[in-house]
């Protein structure tokens, strides 16, 4: 019995010393974040009439950073994405369920996985680090991959990574599972993504980074709907570069890319005369979405920024001037049995086209498809130590005219009709509606840095909106007005 007890002892002091030891070789650092945000959101509304939407939107972050050796180190990211005061099991709010004061239970199902990866150095012995597991993807500007950090729950992606780094420049190769329809056999759900991504730095006072992405998804509009495959070749191809940097005081960016592949699917869902395969004149809509549809993807868009900060001169005043051209789909294109409405791949629009995000679905459809210009003057002063005050002002236009493509239908954003109608077949041009003018933003932003690991942060923002843009959105016929304060706290 005595000899027993000694041997029960001995194993347990083994197990604590042995975990002991575990636990000091491995290097665990934790942190997080903390981010409400108080928002009067009106920017979808255009109604003066009606009342405004107050809420809390939090973020809740607890991270764990862990270097086991050498050679491996992993990550994990906790968050809670939340509505203060959200009842649980409320579906018809975007942050899932919540915990409402009047709740009988805690029933909290809002935690979950942003991150959680594990990175191998210098797999099998060459010049590359493998990451593998959930991630976020950013690269240059934010531009086609970014975590669009704005939104509460960020972007993240199901990836395996691969990096080799060298002296001034970076190769990266990145397969994504974008969507997934899970073990079965059926593919009607798979969207694959692939990302080649160089950068080669000291040129021209900055960066050079060529990028191709590709999405293959073969199933068109079945993806993501749970219904049966349609058969409908959506592949996105992009290929194309951006160069950044400063030359004589200048801060300076020019990026440019363009698209090819299939476009059967998005020819389908847009409803575009043509591709919808209806003759010019007839102001009838039927979608066409049968099985071996020939529409090619040509599309593009490009992008240049000039500006200058005075540092030495007082508030440090900068000022920014900017123009985006995202090409769009007309008559002539979709006669030609050409799909050109450039897609942004992962919707990281906000932080080009406007705080108000009335532009942000990668798709286009927020244009009809018509493709979007937007034209920006950006300013920034420094009034007082740790204060920053912000202003942009953008003009929006469709890169193609309403004219030319007078008839889209309902059914997926891409509006046409009399304003208010929402009559599909009517279109821009029987409305009296023309031009490609869409609206004016107005963005105004105060930054606080409160200390080192606190920022406070306050914007406001408006939308001008022309008969254009009414017209496409089918919405009241006012302006619309956005603010919010924000904490931002980080450990």
């Amino acid at each position: 019995m005595k000899k027993n007890f000694l041997t029960a002892i001995a194993v347990m002091v083994t197990a604590f010393l042995v975990g002991t030891t575990i636990a000091q070789a491995a290097d665990v650092t934790f942190g997080g974040q903390l981010r409400p945000r108080f928002e009067v959101n009106d920017q979808s509304d255009f109604n003066d009439n009606t009342d405004q939407n107050y809420f809390v939107a939090s973020r809740i972050r607890l991270n764990a950073n862990v270097n086991v050796n050498e050679s491996t180190s992993a990550f994990i990211q906790m968050q809670s994405v939340r509505i203060w005061g959200d009842a649980i099991g409320t579906s018809t709010t975007s942050t899932g369920a919540g915990n409402a004061s009047f709740t009988v239970s805690d029933g909290d199902a809002t935690v979950g996985l942003h991150q959680a990866y594990f990175t191998l150095k210098n797999f099998a012995s060459l010049p590359v680090d493998l990451k593998v597991g959930r991630q976020e993807v950013v690269l240059d500007g934010h531009r086609l991959f970014g975590n669009t950090g704005w939104t509460t729950g960020a972007q993240t992606h199901d990836a395996v990574r691969a990096t080799h780094k060298h002296g001034n420049h970076s190769l990266d190769y990145a397969y994504i599972l974008a969507s997934e329809s899970g073990t079965t056999k059926t593919e009607k759900d798979d969207v694959d993504a692939h990302l080649v991504h160089a950068n080669f730095q000291g040129i021209l006072g900055g960066n050079l980074s060529v990028t191709y992405a590709a999405l293959i998804d073969g199933c068109g509009l079945g993806a993501g709907t749970g219904a049966a495959c349609l058969n409908l070749d959506n592949d996105i191809h992009t290929i194309g570069f951006r160069q950044a940097g400063q030359l004589f005081g200048i801060d300076y960016r020019g990026e440019y890319y363009y698209q090819f592949g299939d476009a059967a699917a998005d020819g389908a869902a847009s409803g575009i005369r043509g591709l919808a395969g209806i003759a010019p004149g007839t102001g009838v809509i039927t979608r066409n979405t049968s099985a071996g549809k020939d529409i090619d993807r040509d599309a593009y868009m490009f992008g240049v920024r000039v500006g200058k900060t005075f540092q030495n001169v007082m508030m440090k005043p900068s000022l920014t001037i900017w123009y985006d051209y995202l090409s769009g789909t007309s008559d002539s294109d979709a006669a030609a049995g050409e799909y050109g409405t450039f897609n942004t791949l992962f919707d990281t629009g906000h932080k080009f086209y406007g705080y108000m995000d009335l532009f942000l679905p990668a798709t286009g459809s927020a244009s009809a498809r018509l493709g979007l210009q937007d034209l920006a003057i950006k300013a920034k002063i420094q009034p007082m130590d740790k204060w920053t005050v912000k202003a942009d002002y953008h003009w929006f236009y469709t890169a193609e005219g309403a004219a030319g493509n007078p008839v889209v239908s309902a059914g997926d954003g891409s509006l046409g009709g009399s304003p208010g109608a929402n009559t599909a077949g009517a279109g821009f041009a029987s409305s009296g509606i023309d031009g490609s003018d869409l609206g004016q933003e107005l963005d105004i932003t105060v930054v606080h840095k409160y200390n080192a690991n606190t920022k406070i942060v306050l914007g406001y923002s408006s939308f001008f909106q022309s008969s254009l843009f009414h017209d496409i959105n089918n919405n009241g016929g006012d302006g619309a007005d956005w603010g919010y304060v924000m904490f931002d706290v980080t450990f």
